[in-house]
């Protein structure tokens, strides 16, 4: 082994000494990775194919003891981290160039409490191994709508999906995380140890450590779930949202409904000549009772004239996993996002308008459907301040061609900034590009300012800076 010039937290080189490196990796239950192993292009692969970069040492970590010694050494040696959970990332911040990447993917572990009707979560598993795990007892977390996407990156944000609105945000279901700090200290955070810690993490990303494990509360659900698809002709696209906006102003908390606009992929239940052309689908999931959800999609359901309509019962875990073959890994993302307190017929017009100008098959329009209990949760309670908005929209550039890569861009940009007078001016942090660092104080709105106090005590250099950056608080404004 060789010396290595590694980039520091300056966007300089910093030279760490062959014998360094093997006395850190001496260090490790988990392995040291570089550019000459035969699985470090894997390790530096992530979901988004746009992302391409060139850590110069990946860690792998086998448990917490891993973490604390690879923060430590980063620290030591003012190297450039990113923190890999899932890598599902849209803005690819579990990967740098040239630095240091902590791999947490080996760490999977979870451990159903019945009694207690809890879990302990390493930060490697994926919402499909959660689930997996806790269906297993017929319990579940909410969690997102990809269940390829980590657990980690997904609570730091905030975490919303089908049974948010009756059980709340992900980080409205934890209990208390296990955090490695910038200093390298292992630290519980829960309502009574690092309560400001613990605050921070329920939204405010990755900003102050490494999370080695969390305590999730768990709900009594399914097996199954009343769920699928009814899917509409695109003509007919501005009356099915206006009457979806009606039927859900008095839904239970049990009752979720989201939007995809796109063309239509060539599920098995289309006829033939729809395939390709633009559909409107409501996608929808009752967390209760399946007689009771038979009647709270009722007005659903009665919407217009479908082209199908495959809502059934189908076991939760399945269900959690319908939409991962539109989202699957390997495709170039650019993703735009907007909170939106109502859905006016203005902005309606606009969502439409967008899709008539599709630049490619796979781009696409996610209205999600919130609320609910995560809605009445205080703002100031956690960092994650959105608690009012009733749907979010994300705008999926998503196409397979480095040729395209500026129209696609190009047509999420132009939609955001069209639907931006009818939005709520927040914005969920899991959603954003790399470019929308501006975007970061709007997101966290008056919990902002908090966040900055307490990344100035537990990370006053921003040793964790490849996330939705909150900056120390002598750092803000700086380029």
């Amino acid at each position: 082994m060789n010396d290595m010039s590694l980039t520091n937290l300056q966007n300089g080189i910093t030279m760490v000494s062959a014998a360094a490196i093997e006395a850190f990796a001496g260090r490790l239950r988990g392995r040291v990775l570089m550019a000459t192993d035969a699985a470090y292009d894997e390790a530096r692969t992530v979901w988004n194919g746009m992302i391409d970069r060139r850590p110069g040492l990946i860690v792998q970590c086998a448990g917490a003891a891993d973490v604390v010694n690879a923060v430590r050494f980063a620290a030591e040696n003012q190297l450039l981290l990113a923190v890999r959970g899932g890598g599902h990332n849209i803005a690819g911040n579990a990967v740098c160039d040239g630095g240091l990447v902590i791999d947490l993917t080996p760490m999977k572990s979870i451990r159903v409490d019945q009694t207690t009707k809890t879990a302990w979560v390493e930060p490697g598993a994926t919402l499909a191994e959660v689930d997996m795990e806790t269906q297993a007892f017929r319990l579940g977390l909410p969690t997102g709508i990809n269940s390829t996407t980590g657990i980690a990156g997904l609570t730091l944000g905030g975490g919303f999906g089908w049974i948010t609105r009756k059980f709340g945000l992900t980080i409205d279901n934890l209990l208390s995380a296990d955090v490695v700090t910038a200093n390298g200290e292992l630290v519980r955070a829960s309502p009574t140890e690092h309560r400001d810690l613990f605050w921070a993490i329920r939204g405010g990303g990755g900003n102050f450590g490494v999370v080695t494990a969390f305590e999730f509360r768990l709900h009594e659900l399914g097996p199954e779930v009343l769920s699928g698809l009814v899917v509409h002709p695109f003509a007919d696209a501005e009356s099915v949202l206006q009457q979806y906006r009606q039927a859900l102003e008095n839904a239970p908390d049990e009752l979720t409904c989201w939007v995809v606009m796109r063309q239509a992929p060539p599920l098995p239940f289309l006829p033939a000549d729809w395939h390709g052309k633009e559909v409107v689908v409501l996608a929808m999931c009752h967390c209760g009772d399946l007689e009771a959800g038979e009647k709270a999609m009722a007005g659903l359901r009665a919407i217009g004239n479908p082209i199908a309509d495959v809502v059934s019962p189908h076991p939760f875990a399945g269900w959690q996993q319908a939409f991962d073959p539109l989202l699957a890994p390997g495709a170039r993302n650019y993703w735009k996002s907007h909170d939106f307190m109502e859905l006016s017929d203005q902005a309606i017009g606009v969502l439409t308008e967008a899709i008539r100008k599709l630049p490619g098959p796979e781009c696409e329009i996610f209205i999600g459907h919130v609320g609910g209990a995560a809605g009445r949760v205080a703002a100031e309670e956690t960092a994650f301040p959105q608690r009012s908005s009733h749907f979010v929209m994300n705008v999926h550039g998503r196409w397979r061609d480095p040729d395209q890569d500026q129209v696609c861009i190009d047509w999420a940009r132009h939609l955001f900034e069209a639907a931006k007078p009818y939005a709520a001016g927040t914005a969920y942090v899991n959603f954003m590009p790399e470019d929308e660092i501006d975007r970061v104080e709007a997101a966290y709105g008056a919990n902002y300012g908090r966040l900055v106090e307490i990344k100035r005590r537990y990370d006053p250099l921003n040793l964790f800076r490849m996330n939705q950056n909150v900056r120390p608080i002598q750092e803000r404004g700086a380029a």
